[in-house]
């Protein structure tokens, strides 16, 4: 019997593999559309998946890859891993899609992966998708290998100079990414166009890859969470869910949580690359069998130890801009929020620390602070501005659906709406949710309330004659319906220098009276007492003062965004 779990070329292996002693780490494979990135998965792996090399039928149709792809190959363990008895350390390869339209399935896969592998068209260089997963990589990872395949098909006589210089432009352009110095090696995974034979350079990526691989902080503690991305049912045998293990450990006979579906499963059994294992742990790349499960309610999601993920409707995120997104992001515009395998619209209100102050942590998050609405997200502008140069950006981000996620979940906002043949960056913020508002309840009255965020508000009127030596009439500042009562005992300041609050209303026109209690300057009042000032006890209409001589009266003041009783305070 074939066995169909991942990698179901050949017969199972019965006797249960000591993972234990079997590191996995996993590697993404990047690029645009038809750079070469399956024919390099193929060329380094010895075992393939079921979803492994474009085995969809859409995939082979379309002669594009449409999903991920998983593979892997494996090595006697490096000297710098050797700890824990481990004895082999296991490369697996992450085919992600280039396509354009397919970016959420890429961003989805970033959860899983340790450091990525870009693969570029030699012949083409850097494209438009090409820049849209280094932007990907600059979010999620520290390392990068840079692959520059199809060097079959340069002239032989050109070709060396060609890979190097075009070795020397990639160095300077990546050096205004985290990634200034990756390694980078030149390879022909599918040689053709006259040079048909074995694959060059593959036997240099492997060792590279090898040898590149950062040691993982690798936990089997804490709860158990399982990044599904494949289902499918097994005559007789029953489901597969295929994933990565996240966090934790999961073992056989273990019962875990499908959240989403609110159902609990058993364990039956597991498999990693056609070898039946035992147990598995964070960073694994494994098959579990469950029975009694309809493989078509599940295509991809997360399943857990009992309460150790959240559902979540809205939450708070640490938000930072892409610099590569050139259109201003508009606080409560909708954007495409992708949460693991997710993406889902979302509205989004940005606000910030204005003092510069707070804390980066969770726990840091203080409700009784206060912080300033942005209309915009900000993305750099005079240093020492303190108007317009905010401390950390957070931002609240109300989802059209419920969603499953892990309490500090990686978010990445883009507007995959935009049209895919513009050459321009379609991923404008990334961040980490904070703080999730409970789902019982209304949140607009439970938890927005609770945010301190308010909004600056200036108003400008001008004094419109002298009452007495103290007091002067404003106009401006207010319509003649404006209940004067809610800006009562307001402060202002005269365009003079003077500070006076607002004593009431005058009049029915909007007019009102601002008392100074130091009293106005000779100056201020020798400038209201001038012709063309209207002065007490003047029965005859003069003409308006001019802008030049007019005497501003400032209102500022702030109010908070989610306060019901749209208080003033100062």
């Amino acid at each position: 019997e074939v066995c169909s779990l991942p990698g179901c070329e050949l017969p199972p292996v019965h006797t249960p593999t000591v993972m234990s002693e079997v590191l996995n780490i996993n590697v993404g494979i990047l690029g645009h559309v038809d750079s070469g990135k399956t024919s390099i998965a193929r060329a380094l792996s010895t075992v393939g998946s079921t979803a492994a090399f474009d085995k969809n039928p859409q995939s082979q149709e379309r002669g594009i890859t449409l999903d991920l792809g998983f593979s892997c190959f494996s090595v006697d363990i490096p000297e710098r891993f050797k700890k824990d008895n481990l004895k082999t350390l296991q490369i697996t390869l992450v085919d992600c899609p280039g396509h354009a339209s397919l970016i959420r399935t890429i961003i989805g896969g970033a959860q899983i992966i340790d450091f990525m592998m870009l693969v570029i068209d030699v012949t083409k260089g850097i494209q438009t998708q090409t820049a849209e997963c280094l932007v990907i990589g600059e979010i999620c990872w520290d390392r990068m290998i840079v692959v520059l395949n199809k060097i079959d098909m340069l002239p032989p006589d050109t070709r060396d100079a060609q890979v190097e210089k075009t070795k020397a432009k990639l160095l300077k352009t990546l050096q205004a990414t985290r990634f200034k110095d990756p390694p980078i090696i030149a390879v022909s995974a599918a040689p053709g166009a006259g040079e048909a034979g074995a694959p060059q350079g593959i036997d240099a990526l492997a060792r590279l890859l090898t040898d590149y691989a950062p040691v993982p902080a690798r936990r089997a503690d804490g709860p158990l969470v399982f990044a599904v991305d494949h289902c499918f049912p097994i005559k007789g045998q029953g489901t597969v869910m295929t994933g990565t293990v996240l966090s934790g450990r999961v073992e056989v006979n273990d019962n875990v949580d499908i959240p989403s579906l609110k159902l609990q499963k058993k364990v039956k059994s597991m498999q990693m690359f056609r070898r039946s294992v035992g147990s598995a742990a964070q960073g694994d790349r494994v098959g579990i069998c469950v029975t009694q499960f309809d493989s078509k309610l599940l295509e991809r999601g997360l399943v857990c130890s009992p309460g150790a993920v959240i559902t979540t409707s809205v939450f708070l995120a640490e938000v930072s801009p892409i610099r590569f997104y050139k259109a201003p992001c508009h606080s409560r515009t909708k954007f495409h929020v992708s949460i693991g395998y997710y993406t889902v619209m979302a509205t989004v209100t940005f606000f910030c620390d204005p003092t510069g102050t707070q804390d980066l942590h969770t726990e840091a998050f203080n409700f009784d602070s206060e912080y300033l609405a942005e209309d915009v997200l900000y993305h750099g502008g005079p240093e020492g501005d303190a108007l317009t140069f905010p401390g950390k950006q957070y931002a609240i981000v109300e989802l059209d659906h419920p969603l499953i996620c892990l309490p500090d979940a990686l978010l990445i906002a883009s507007r995959l709406d935009t049209d895919i043949h513009v050459n321009t960056c379609r991923l404008a913020f990334t961040g980490r949710s904070l703080i999730h508002a409970p789902e019982s309840g209304d949140y607009r009255k439970s938890f927005l309330p609770r945010l301190r965020i308010f909004k600056r508000k200036h108003r400008e009127g001008v004094a419109d004659r002298l009452h007495d030596n103290d007091t002067i009439i404003g106009r401006g500042l207010f319509k003649k319906e404006t209940n004067l009562e809610a800006f009562t005992g307001l402060r202002v300041t005269l365009s003079t220098g003077e500070n006076g609050v607002i004593e009431g209303g005058f009049g029915q026109t909007g007019k009102f009276k601002v008392r100074c209690m130091s009293g106005l300057q000779p100056s201020t009042i020798a400038a209201l007492k001038k012709p063309g000032k209207k002065g007490k006890g003047k029965e005859k209409e003069e003409e308006e003062p001019t802008a030049e001589d007019a005497i501003l009266i400032n209102l500022d003041f702030k109010r908070f965004v989610f306060d019901e009783s749209k208080k003033m305070v100062q």
